[in-house]
Order: C-alpha cells, then structure tokens, then sequence
C-alpha cells in the first residue's frame, strides 16, 4: 500500500483527523507541513483551489476536503472498520460529521478556538473578547446537541468508534483547552467522558499538537 500524504497546518483540527483515521487503520503517513497563512501559495492552491488544509496524495491519487479523505481512507483500508454497517447508524454518523463542519466548526471552533489557542500560539495576536461573547450562545446549542445525540452511548453513532468521532475529537480537544469549555459541557457528563474515552485511545495521543510539530520538523 502507497504511503499516505497530507499536506496540513500543524495544530489544524481538520489535519489532526485524517491523521487519526490513519493511526486506527495502521497506516504508513507522512506530513508535508503548511506554514500557517501560507495555504493560499499558488503550490498549495494547485492541491487545494479553495486555500484550505488537509490535502492528501496517495498512490498518485490527490484528494481534498477532510470528510472526502476519511470517507477514502476507510473505503481503502477496511479494517478495522470506521462506518457502521446499519444505515440508521451511518445516517447518524453523516449528520454528526455535518455538525461538525457547519456548525460546530464554523462559528464556533473558528471564533473560539481561534480566538483563544491559535491566534496566541501562531500568531501572537491577543484574543478578540467580543467575538468570544458572540460566539457563546451557538456553541452551547451546538454542544447540547451533541451531548443530546451521544446519550448513554460509547461512541457516537453507537457501540463502536466512527467518523464521527474521528472527526468531532480533534474539535472538542482543542476547544477543551479554552476557558470556556467548563461552561460548555458544565450540563454534559457524557461529552466530557467521551473526550477522556477518546483521549485515551493511541491514535489520538499519536496526534497531538506536540507530535504533529514533531512531525513536520521532519519533514
């Protein structure tokens, strides 16, 4: 099997699941790192024509946009298996994944997250205290609705680890380390062990900010 290659930000929550898609299937990747502000150079928009991150090559193949590559990587290595076979539950996992995009990570993460963790960390800008204040009241209709969703399950399309997951994790551990969080999921025990359930799998602590910035020093 060709070695995967996602070209990505570090830190990038998008790059981070593609990247534990891969560590649960036992791939072999690589990161080709993207300088954050730099995704719209005429190399990286000849990958991405859109300026966003991750973008994956494999075997000569090129693909972007995150659900697309896991939705291939999971199609190209069966197991263990990412999608569940009944339909109500993968119907579950495609909503939970949509959520994610436009309304967990848009308007939320992008203010939030942003605000608190990248632009300080990448780009030594103080945060923004307003937007944050904007932002508050569609992240907690955001996050009633996952913990709404999760229930008393595991995972969240059920009994075993999804998509879904694999793609919500990165947001809700970035967040996690906002100020904010705590009044997020004060109401949603379930959300929080989720996390430490996620949290403590391999193929997230393979990822984590600190491994991925090895990783692109590598590269």
């Amino acid at each position: 099997m060709d070695e995967f290659v996602i070209h990505s930000v570090p830190g990038s929550p998008f790059g981070r699941a593609v990247f534990i898609a891969l560590e649960e299937k036992g791939a072999r990747y690589r990161l080709v790192p993207i300088a954050p502000g730099s995704a719209r150079t005429p190399e990286h928009l000849a990958r991405h024509p859109f300026g966003k991150v991750p973008a994956m090559d494999h075997g000569g193949f090129r693909l972007y946009e995150t659900q697309a590559i896991l939705r291939y990587v999971d199609r190209v290595l069966a197991q263990p298996a990412l999608t569940p076979m009944h339909p109500q539950a993968a119907a579950r996992m495609d909503q939970l994944m949509n959520i994610n995009d436009w309304y967990l990570f848009q308007g939320v993460q992008n203010v939030i997250g942003f605000q608190r963790i990248i632009a300080p960390r990448l780009m030594g800008i103080a945060p923004d205290e307003a937007a944050i204040a904007a932002a508050l009241p569609k992240a907690h209709t955001v996050f009633d609705e996952l913990a709404r969703l999760l229930a008393d399950q595991p995972f969240f399309a059920g009994a075993a680890l999804s998509l879904a997951d694999v793609l919500l994790a990165p947001q809700l551990d970035l967040l996690h380390e906002t100020p904010e969080s705590q009044a997020l999921t004060a109401r949603h025990a379930n959300l929080r062990m989720w996390l430490d359930r996620m949290n403590g799998r391999p193929s997230l602590a393979a990822t984590t900010w600190e491994r991925v910035a090895a990783m692109a020093k590598v590269a």
